[in-house]
């Protein structure tokens, strides 16, 4: 029987059950040393293993369509921020004062990538633009988000200085990047052919890096900080956030006289973030205590922007096919 759209998929259930895991028997001493080596050579990698399976065709193809780029860039970059800052006198009661940092880093981090591309096609819209846009997220996020993290999240610094995470983010995560990027002439054939690879040390790191941050934060007594009301105001906090950040995207493109199809790629690629290039991040930027509750509504706002996205796409796959043709024809029009 097929799982209905509504219910968490496997790996959502592998996280919580993680949570559950570092909750309970928490990684700490040597095993958490341990456990912290393992996932830094897990993440390289992931991300060696992402250079080498992204064409330069992809990356290039969709880069001249640069105002769907920008909106998207700003949608991300711009009005996450935005609506982090504004709503945080309104929001702020329902969750305690760590949660919400979490929700502010939340707001800075680049699109994700894989999904927004999934449900892009799923939806039939522009997957060139998508691809070149959800890629282009993820690299400036590099340099944008520790950025916008010293400015929004912590603005005392607390998160270290600007220049330094960079610095520690290229190394951790850029240069297996590059390098496998290089190497793809070699070993892209490989990693095209066997993508339960990708699959596997994708969600594995994630995994490890939600293990090794749980463990330390509930030695350092998170869940005695978190109480169940709490859980229940972030629920809803990421879902007016994701509420909001879908009312905007669509209603910026297609005012703009977006085609639907552009409209689509930008509603997918600018209401969404990235728990692949988050979770990493968070590891460089913060103390390991404090990551615990900082990726807690990056985890819960995954979930909930997956199954949003599932029934909007599903929506927007219905639509009659004639729709694309006089929508693309218009933008000619205005452009």
């Amino acid at each position: 029987m097929a799982r209905s759209r509504f219910l968490p998929d496997n790996f959502t259930i592998a996280l919580v059950a993680v949570v559950v895991l570092a909750s309970l028997w928490p990684a700490g001493g040597a095993t958490g040393r341990f456990f912290e080596h393992l996932t830094t050579v897990a993440i390289g990698l992931l991300f060696f293993l992402h250079g080498a399976k992204l064409s330069r065709e992809a990356i290039l193809g969709g880069i001249t369509h640069w105002r769907l780029h920008l909106l998207v860039f700003i949608s991300t970059f711009v009005m996450f921020p935005v609506l982090g800052l504004l709503l945080r006198p309104v929001l702020t009661p329902l969750v305690t004062p760590e949660l919400y940092t979490g929700v502010l880093y939340l707001c800075v981090l680049p699109a994700t990538v894989q999904s927004a591309i999934a449900f892009t096609s799923m939806a039939r819209g522009n997957i060139p633009a998508a691809v070149c846009s959800a890629s282009a997220s993820t690299l400036l996020g590099v340099f944008v988000t520790p950025v916008l993290v010293n400015l929004v999240v912590v603005p005392n610094g607390a998160a270290g200085s600007s220049l330094d995470a960079i610095w520690h983010i290229l190394l951790q995560l850029m240069v297996p990047f590059i390098a496998g990027h290089l190497l793809r002439p070699w070993i892209g054939g490989f990693v095209k052919r066997r993508a339960a690879i990708l699959t596997v040390v994708d969600r594995g790191s994630i995994l490890l890096v939600v293990y090794t941050a749980f463990s330390a934060a509930v030695i350092e007594g998170l869940w005695k900080q978190v109480p169940l009301s709490a859980l229940a105001g972030l629920l809803v906090v990421c879902v007016v956030l994701l509420a909001l950040a879908l009312g905007f995207t669509t209603f910026v493109a297609r005012r703009l006289g977006f085609s639907k199809a552009d409209e689509i790629t930008i509603v997918f690629c600018g209401s969404k973030k990235s728990l692949a290039s988050g979770i990493p991040m968070a590891k460089v930027l913060f103390a390991s205590q404090a990551v615990g509750a900082i990726v807690l509504p990056l985890m819960l706002f995954h979930q909930i922007q997956l199954m949003a996205c599932a029934v909007i796409a599903q929506r927007y796959a219905r639509r009659p096919a004639v729709d694309d043709d006089a929508m693309r024809a218009h933008a000619r029009k205005i452009a």
